[in-house]
């Protein structure tokens, strides 16, 4: 975020601009969505009084309905977790795009989301209301920019903690699973802190002594770590990945039967690109559309409905109510990426989820 307010203060001055009012928010951390209103108005308008009676919407739209003196400050509101703001009629995150087209309105708004489809679900009425966003799509880590940036983070250190083959190795997996970046990093320390526990010396002791002093030289990292093979350390990365990744959800998937984990396959395809939630009819389709590949029959969408019931018992899936089965509607509970880690081991289910 300093980063951020560094760019653009650079920027203003750059343009001979006055360097606008920031507000960085995490939509998770508000208590109820339009608490985000009075945020906004709290920075941008920090030394006028309000009625307490008028909602900071209220009292934002009016602002913004006005000629401001010359002297007010652009406003930017960097919106983190946007999806978290969609309530049951949307009005929050429609009122919000709506404060940055009013006549007089100082306000930029950039909101990040992990929701890839939410602007494709809100922009036919976010463009009758004349506020229609533009949308930058920043696509899941591939294994070369994974390798890439594991690569620069542990260039930093003064020896080799981590065999390429091992970098190589973790991105694979992660990228093929998620291509979340977050993850490698996690197998990474759960790695070292698989090491940690294997042996004598602790890792943190081991780490300073390999920094040296200044009468001391930094020695070699296979001088002081180990006394293996090659004198290099062996960090088990794959142990790592099963660590990050294994967890009671994936037992409960590998041992499904065959035609609830084909389910759960057709889930994660029809999840890709960001959507969260479909009909029962839909997944039917998808499901249908695995089995025909795979020249096993499919079974009728009653049944469909009654093991997707079973997995909803599980905690894996959950179904909702309408009047007919197909319109009920389908959103995973677990991650995705556990899912594809429990899966990826059979080749029918990897060819799938290619």
């Amino acid at each position: 975020m300093e980063k951020v307010k560094e760019v653009i203060a650079n920027w203003a001055n750059e343009e001979g601009l006055q360097t606008p009012d920031i507000l960085s928010i995490d939509c998770t951390s508000l208590a109820n969505t339009s608490e985000i209103f009075s945020k906004i108005l709290g920075v941008s308008h920090s030394q006028k009084k309000y009625s307490c009676s008028t909602s900071s919407l209220k009292q934002l739209q009016k602002l913004y309905s006005q000629k401001q003196s010359i002297d007010t400050k652009m406003m930017l509101v960097i919106a983190d977790e946007l999806d978290y703001l969609i309530t049951k009629d949307r009005a929050v995150l429609h009122d919000l795009f709506m404060l940055t087209t009013m006549p007089f309105s100082k306000c930029i708004l950039l909101g990040v989301a992990n929701a890839i489809d939410l602007a494709d679900r809100f922009i036919p009425k976010l463009q009758s209301l004349n506020c229609k966003p533009k949308v930058i799509t920043f696509c899941a880590y591939s294994k070369d920019q994974i390798v890439t940036i594991l690569q620069e983070r542990l260039r930093a250190l003064p020896y080799t903690l981590f065999q390429p083959h091992a970098v190589e190795l973790c991105a694979a997996k992660v990228a093929a699973a998620s291509g979340d970046m977050r993850k490698a990093l996690a197998v990474c320390r759960s790695a070292i802190e698989i090491l940690k526990a294997e042996r004598r010396d602790p890792i943190s002791v081991i780490m300073v002594s390999l920094g040296g002093t200044e009468d001391q030289p930094k020695p070699a990292a296979c001088d002081v770590i180990t006394k293996e093979a090659n004198n290099m350390v062996r960090i088990d990365v794959a142990a790592a990945l099963s660590k990050v990744y294994k967890s009671p959800v994936v037992d409960t998937i590998q041992s499904l039967p065959q035609h609830q984990q084909i389910i759960l396959c057709s889930v994660v395809k029809l999840f890709r690109g960001g959507k969260k939630d479909t009909t029962l009819g839909e997944l039917n389709k998808y499901y249908a559309d695995v089995c025909k590949s795979t020249s096993i029959p499919p079974v009728g969408i009653m049944e469909l409905s009654s093991m997707c019931r079973v997995l909803d018992d599980q905690g894996i899936v959950k179904l909702g109510q309408a009047r007919e089965d197909k319109l009920r509607r389908v959103t995973l509970k677990v991650d995705g990426a556990d899912i594809v880690f429990a899966l990826r081991g059979v080749r029918f289910f990897s060819n799938c989820l290619q």
